[in-house]
């Protein structure tokens, strides 16, 4: 048997587990028409490669992220695009994103599947690429590409990869029942994972109150150099860096990551996802959904196809809307309210709970923090939560932060024992908003400041360089006056020059011969051509045109304050200057014109 540690803090609340556990996992069917939003992950929001009206086949690629982090979104089942518009998805703020419409034919016809018969004679880059493009996002969490965190930095050797089982939040039992009923996919998505990484330690995690899959998991791991390490029932211990504590007895250090001791932990429905990927060659495209709760009279696990609305799902479990007060996504700990059940199962819907009045109260009202210290004993991660409650609420973000206050994994916790009722995550989760939000717009700031100090480095660059080049050619010209007075010194110096009467004699003859020259062209040059009046015109009204239109241009960047103002306004002197000229020439060819005679009056 493995050693185990323990973390501090943790709590045992009401596992109400068993409801859903009585039942083997249940088929959800097609429904009528999937929903499917195009950011089921963190990273960036995948690109259609569809259009509406488009029949797509079962596992087909219908969106993928070219640029940035992200993996790809498949089709659970054959039909037709109805549509790509926004939809409610689930999110806490009840935000609607883009999603594909897809209505399911009834066939469900496959795609061309290649499965991998043996995995280990490709490159490692071969199979993280299938793994990608199966569009596997963790299923456990918050849904980060499997494949980034298969490729850890080449600095980072992973020593211990962990499968979490552990599923210690309440109500929540879709790992469990998958171990139970598919724990050799389990097994073999992580032998690929190992390959892929390499670590000497192999171990899957698992709380000691789920004795069926332990048993099945260890029947599986036969002949395998992976363990089982059963833990004590407690929650958080499901919890990334709480997991590692008691599996290692090390702790992941402040702001890092398991990554950066040497570890790396993985769900166990993400390695069923893999296994399946590679082994049968199928994407990512339905999940296992806990929906339980006493407003439903069949709670249960159903194998689930990706963008299967939410009220599908209840009306097989026999939802009683009478009794329904509230729609919880996730665990009644970490969970979220859900303002409709017209939203989807997306890749990291985990559990649905339909609540009873009875069965979630609202919350008393908040009373004045009475500085028992019980959010602390409970904390798992060894923080301050009172200290950080009065920041927070305070607006006093840079000492919560101080605080270590991004090291809270909101596991509510705190929120669990505190006597005064007081929603501590939430005011946590404020705090983390607007650190973010100050963030972001320091970085603006501090772009525009670098853009602004660019400028101004140009500017004066350019500056310099033509002060340079004036210097240059001073120099230059100095140069060659030196040498001209140098040749006329010594030409001087060898007595080659003349008389200066003589020299002046010249001169004035050369200028005579020049005036009389200039005379006889004169008077051999015939009567000048009357000027184009009308072509003058037309000069001077395309010059004022240009003249407009530089003038708003200009207008138009002094409004946006843009980098080219003066450019333009030398631009507009410019075409000043034109006009002006233009006006000169047509008022001068004007004056040239002999005025028409009038016409006697008939009278």
């Amino acid at each position: 048997m493995s050693q185990l540690w323990d973390f501090s803090g943790g709590i045992h609340p009401p596992e109400n587990k068993v409801q859903s556990t009585r039942r083997p996992i249940r088929s959800a069917g097609i429904p009528e028409r999937l929903i499917l939003p195009l950011q089921q992950h963190i990273g960036v929001q995948a690109e259609t490669l569809v259009n509406v009206g488009d029949r797509v086949l079962k596992g087909q690629k219908i969106a993928d992220v070219t640029t940035g982090m992200g993996v790809p979104v498949h089709a659970p089942t054959s039909g037709t695009i109805q549509a790509i518009e926004l939809q409610s998805v689930p999110h806490p703020s009840g935000m609607s994103d883009r999603c594909v419409i897809l209505q399911p034919d009834g066939e469900d016809q496959w795609v061309d599947l290649h499965p991998v018969e043996n995995y280990q004679k490709l490159d490692r880059d071969e199979v993280l690429q299938l793994i990608r493009d199966a569009g596997i996002a963790g299923m456990g969490g918050a849904g980060f590409p499997t494949t980034i965190k298969l490729r850890p930095p080449r600095d980072r050797k992973v020593e211990t990869l962990i499968l979490n089982g552990a599923e210690c939040e309440p109500y929540i039992t879709a790992d469990d029942m998958t171990m139970r009923e598919r724990a050799a996919e389990v097994v073999s998505g992580m032998q690929i994972m190992a390959w892929i990484l390499r670590p000497s330690r192999c171990v899957i995690g698992i709380e000691d109150n789920k004795p069926e899959a332990i048993t099945a998991l260890r029947e599986a791991i036969k002949g395998t150099q992976i363990e089982v390490a059963v833990i004590p029932t407690k929650y958080p211990s499901g919890g990334e860096k709480q997991l590692v504590q008691i599996l290692t007895g090390l702790e992941v250090p402040s702001g890092g990551i398991p990554a950066d001791i040497g570890v790396m932990c993985q769900n166990v429905g993400t390695a069923v996802a893999v296994s399946r990927a590679i082994y049968e060659g199928k994407p990512l495209i339905s999940r296992i959904v806990t929906i339980t709760g006493d407003a439903v009279r069949e709670p249960g696990n159903f194998d689930t196809l990706l963008g299967t609305p939410v009220s599908a799902l209840l009306t097989m479990a026999g939802l009683q809307p009478r009794l329904l007060n509230r729609l919880v996504q996730g665990g009644p700990m970490m969970g979220y309210t859900l303002t409709t059940d017209a939203v989807p199962v997306v890749k990291t819907s985990n559990c649905i709970i339909a609540a009873t009045a009875q069965e979630l109260q609202p919350p008393a009202p908040e009373q004045p923090c009475i500085r028992c210290g019980q959010c602390a004993e409970a904390c798992p991660m060894e923080l301050l939560p009172q200290q950080l409650f009065w920041y927070s609420k305070a607006e006093e973000f840079e000492k919560a932060e101080h605080l270590n206050l991004f090291d809270c994994i909101e596991c509510g916790a705190c929120s669990y024992v505190c006597p005064s009722t007081i929603p501590l995550v939430q005011y946590y989760r404020f705090a983390k908003g607007e650190i973010r939000n100050q963030r972001e717009e320091q970085l603006k700031s501090d772009r525009a400041r670098e853009r602004f100090e660019a400028r101004q480095a140009r500017l004066e660059r350019e500056q310099q360089e033509k002060e340079q080049r004036r210097k240059e050619r001073a120099k230059a010209a100095a140069e060659a006056q030196a040498k001209k007075q140098a040749e006329a010194e010594q030409a001087a110096a060898q007595g080659e020059t003349v008389d200066d009467r003589a020299a002046k004699a010249a001169l004035v003859q050369q200028a005579l011969e020049r005036k009389k020259a200039k005379a006889v062209q004169a008077k051999a040059k015939p009567a000048q051509e009357q000027p184009d009046i009308e072509a003058l015109e037309k000069q001077v009204s395309q010059a004022e045109a240009k003249l407009n239109t530089m003038q708003g241009m200009l207008d138009e960047a002094k409004a946006q304050q843009a980098d080219n103002v003066e450019k333009l306004e030398r631009a507009v002197a410019k075409n000043q200057d034109r006009v002006k000229r233009a006006k000169d020439a047509l008022a001068e060819a004007r004056k040239q014109v002999p005025a028409e005679p009038e016409t006697p009056s008939s009278e």
